[in-house]
């Protein structure tokens, strides 16, 4: 039989998790930002050879805070543990091991099932991959150690052989063209959120989400589909929109670009913003937000 597994990667914000699970798939899976934490969900890449499936879960970054979406999103990252079988720790080369480092780390070593370090930027001028090769090794002594760059696909097969090499044999979870499950309404509204994050980062990196509000079939085969921007003041709202309707054009024409090489048909996109200063908050919405 073939093998499969389901391997989770876990790391502090901005270690690579998204740009390594979409460097190993081969296909944007995650959106990607300089912003920490861009990642609010457990996001599903699949990674197909002849040897077996391995399933890659995508987790937002391990962060210390008291605030209640930063705790959702840490609870979110150690509860994929419990639904894998495998775990990524991804270390950034660049950066000191910290407090964070230290709690992730101390959590893993309760890990029962095979671990594996993996130390990410190896190609950045400032990387000390001995530095974080080493913390691993003291903190998580039975982790096997890999060197990476998910930006240059560095070392990236050699740890797919390494993983497969790990898992037990078992079925194919999905079809072998899928290299993700995520439903079109999720990629379409993170594809959204991406283009926000990367051009208003200074401005609002957390305070807003996007909600899916309708979609429907044109005559031309293409799909339109309406979503709110939804932000926490008046002053965020101008920022989205921008002079003129500058800025939210901009966002809509990048989303639609990319969306158009996730889907084999084009996404006419329809965006509103709206203020909601409670949004992060509510409890429900939250729920919506972070599974």
């Amino acid at each position: 039989m073939a093998k499969s597994a389901f391997a989770a990667i876990v790391g502090r914000p901005s270690s690579g998790k998204s740009t390594l699970i979409n460097a190993l798939c081969g296909a944007k899976v995650s959106i990607v930002s300089p912003v920490p934490q861009t990642t609010r969900n457990t996001v599903r890449g699949i990674v197909n050879r002849k040897e077996g499936q391995i399933v890659f879960l995508d987790t937002p970054g391990f962060h210390i805070s008291d605030k209640k979406l930063n705790l959702r999103l840490k609870d979110l990252a150690l509860r994929a543990l419990g639904d894998a079988d495998l775990v990524l720790y991804l270390v950034d080369a660049t950066r000191e091991p910290g407090p964070e480092e230290e709690s992730l780390a101390a959590a893993l070593a309760g890990v029962s099932i095979p671990l594996t370090g993996v130390v990410n930027k190896i190609d950045h001028p400032e990387a000390q991959p001995e530095r974080a090769m080493a913390f691993i090794k003291e903190k998580l002594p039975k982790a096997e150690v890999f060197e990476i760059s998910a930006k240059e696909g560095k070392g990236l097969e050699e740890l797919i052989d390494h993983l497969l090499a790990k898992a037990e044999e078992g079925p194919a979870w999905y079809p072998e063209e899928y290299y993700t499950d995520q439903e079109p309404v999720f990629r379409i509204a993170e594809i959204i959120r991406e283009k926000i994050i990367n051009h208003t980062r200074e401005e609002l990196p957390h305070a807003i989400f996007v909600d899916f509000t309708a979609s429907r079939k044109l005559a031309d085969g293409s799909l339109e589909a309406s979503c709110d921007i939804v932000v926490e003041r008046d002053s965020q709202k101008g920022i989205v929109i921008g002079k003129g309707g500058t800025m939210i054009k901009l966002i809509r024409e990048e989303a639609e670009a990319d969306l158009a090489e996730l889907f084999d048909y084009a996404v006419k996109l329809r965006l509103m913003v709206r203020v909601d200063p409670s949004w992060k908050h509510d409890d429900k919405r939250l729920d919506s937000l972070i599974f």
